[in-house]
């Protein structure tokens, strides 16, 4: 098999008789294994999560650009009876990390449509120690993983055998991510709320079905472009071209994402209609205890009678009655959001540079950023760079850090 220029090494080949422990293959390999199998290392995944699925990595490599898709790969590692134990999509980058063009491994999915709670795909018993001996045949600087769940027990796995090799480890918190705890009950979740903001709610909802004929549409199954249409219409009422939803590119992966997904009411797509006409709309998926609440849109001529508001607490109010043990709010603590809880996750850049004299740069030049340090020049006469001070590479990282080399001292006493 020829693999495309993309700083990859080919894959292994598979054996009939003894399956390799990892193999790296193309993304559209991995895609090809089917639904079922990503499902299953979900289920077995102690943090399952819709954005690792199967559907979101082919709606993506449905949506990407051909260069982005090809480029990208997976390592899938095997139990020694050559069952799939785990999955690890990626993509190289060449990009800026700290103000310097690195090579670097992330997400094969990136952040388009952003995918929040993200952990390597492996069931408990994989042997995810076997994936660093691969990676560090790899073409790579720096392996920046966004969106990292702030409970990511198969990545904190790989990062114990990556400080093991001698990498470094660094983790960064990048977002915030609201979510709810649900009760057994909707009378039990109110009980947590202000009794002002129990009140309002309460009134809200008597006013909306005293002065309106209120009634709650899904659109499942076949309805679900004329339900995507109605939701992106309010959505860019709301918020014009400034939206979330504004570009074709997300309505594409929406749609194709929502149409992968079970139809065992995975996907939530619902409009809160007055008097016949649409007011505001809501948009979500459920996987595993989860329901996890992606959009929305309302008219801003319905805003003085909280629409929006109202729907949403319709949704927590089902997904409360339907057994659901998490409402979770994803990226942003918007002040909206902090209005139904005040608890939140975090989510992480994870960050891994490998040994080696670029690794050790980039190993200070991070540290120097994380501590606001203006002073890079200083770093020529750190112990860990003596060895690195004749090495030309060296003083051009300096210089793409904007650092002026020609005032660095020739020589200091040794510290």
């Amino acid at each position: 098999m020829t693999v495309p220029d993309g700083g990859l090494a080919p894959p292994l080949q598979q054996s009939s008789i003894s399956p390799p422990a990892v193999e790296l293959v193309p993304l559209r390999e991995a895609l090809a294994m089917g639904s079922e199998a990503w499902s299953a290392l979900q289920a077995a995944s102690p943090t399952p999560n819709p954005f690792m699925s199967w559907a979101w990595h082919r709606s993506w490599a449905d949506t990407a650009t051909p260069g982005e898709v090809e480029s990208s790969r997976a390592f899938v590692l095997r139990s020694s009876a050559g069952q799939v134990t785990g999955l690890f999509p990626l993509r190289p980058h060449r990009t800026r990390f700290r103000r310097v063009p690195v090579r670097t491994l992330g997400w094969a999915i990136g952040d388009l449509g952003c995918p929040d709670h993200l952990d390597l795909l492996a069931s408990h018993h994989a042997d995810i120690e076997t994936l660093v001996p691969r990676l560090d045949r790899l073409s790579w600087d720096a392996i920046l993983l966004d969106n990292v769940a702030e409970h990511a027990p198969n990545l904190d796995r790989l990062c114990v055998a990556c400080e093991r090799r001698g990498w470094s480890v660094h983790r960064l918190p990048t977002s915030r991510c609201p979510y709810l705890a649900l009760p057994d009950s909707w009378t039990a979740y109110l009980s947590q709320l202000s009794s002002g903001r129990r009140r309002g709610l309460r009134r809200g909802e008597r006013v909306l079905r005293r002065e309106h004929r209120v009634v709650v549409t899904d659109y499942g199954g076949e309805r679900f472009e004329e339900g995507w249409r109605c939701l992106r219409d309010l959505h860019l009422k709301r918020w014009g071209d400034a939206g979330h939803l504004a570009t074709p590119l997300m309505a594409q992966l929406h749609q194709r994402f929502a149409s992968l997904l079970p139809p065992r009411g995975t996907v939530w797509l619902a409009s809160l209609d007055l008097d016949g006409r649409p007011a505001a709309a809501w948009y979500g998926f459920a996987v595993g205890d989860t329901v996890y609440y992606y959009q929305s849109g309302w008219d801003p001529r319905c805003g003085r009678r909280s629409v929006g508001s109202a729907l949403t607490a319709m949704m927590i109010r089902r997904a409360i009655e339907q057994g659901y043990r998490v409402f979770d709010f994803l990226r942003g603590e918007e002040r909206y959001k902090q209005t139904w809880t005040g608890l939140a996750r975090t989510c992480y850049q994870l960050v891994i540079l490998r040994s080696g004299w670029r690794g050790a740069a980039l190993r200070w030049l991070d540290r120097a950023f994380q501590e606001h340090s203006g002073g890079f020049y200083n770093f020529m006469f750190r112990p860990e760079f003596r060895a690195l001070r004749s090495d030309p590479r060296f003083a051009d990282l300096l210089r793409r850090t904007g650092v002026d080399f020609a005032k660095v001292p020739n020589r200091q006493k040794n510290p």
